[in-house]
């Protein structure tokens, strides 16, 4: 897919300040709405890279939006629905610059869930300023029960508070688990442990199981 919006850096002639800016790729004008958005990130003190990323983030689903002809402003359920399969079944496009073509690389079903969560960061400051109607708002979120509460979660009197708004957009995603360390790789880190107290400590550890999956020295 070529892209309709980007994200470019935009430096002030006068005092030289790199901003993150979303311009239209044919004519290079600024889209308004998305640059208030990223403005507001800098407000509340985010940093240059979250802006840098959000601004990609931004552009890609307005261009998402310009190819399937839809109203970035008023997405159905299942334009953001096909928006969020369309993120993990298309492949990445190559890196600028690469001169030879890798092979086809696609995004990560965290990755999806990472630009689907600004993609609700952007409707919702879109609705607050009265861009965005509610109505569309209200399909980023359903609610959920919780049976486990986390520890320190306030549940409320009989537990009323136990029914939270979870993001209705959301690929569940299995965290990797932990790669159990060697005998061998135990001892050449103890080798390598530059004091004698280093040593200590990264025995101590792998004797008492510190070590997550970690099986104790022989």
């Amino acid at each position: 897919m070529d892209a309709e919006f980007v994200a470019e850096r935009a430096v002030s002639p006068v005092t030289g300040v790199v901003r993150w800016v979303v311009v239209d790729a044919r004519s290079f004008d600024l889209q308004a709405e998305a640059v208030a958005f990223l403005a507001s990130l800098r407000a509340r003190g985010c940093s240059p890279n979250t802006e840098r990323a959000y601004a990609g983030r931004v552009a890609l689903y307005l261009s998402y939006c310009r190819m399937r002809r839809l109203d970035w402003r008023t997405p159905g359920f299942l334009d953001l629905a096909g928006l969020q399969r369309w993120l993990v079944e298309m492949p990445v496009p190559p890196r600028v610059g690469q001169v030879r073509p890798g092979s086809v690389r696609y995004r990560s079903r965290g990755t999806a869930n990472v630009i689907m969560t600004v993609v609700g960061e952007f409707l919702r400051f879109g609705a607050a300023h009265g861009w965005v109607p509610t109505t569309t708002t209200a399909l980023l979120s359903q609610p959920k029960l919780l049976r486990c509460t986390p520890p320190g979660f306030d549940s409320g009197e009989s537990g009323q508070q136990h029914r939270v708004e979870a993001a209705a957009f959301r690929f569940k995603v299995t965290e990797s688990g932990y790669e159990d360390l060697s005998d061998e790789q135990i001892r050449r880190m103890i080798a390598a442990a530059p004091s004698a107290r280093d040593r200590f400590l990264i025995a101590l550890l792998a004797c008492t199981g510190m070590f997550s999956g970690v099986r104790a020295l022989s």
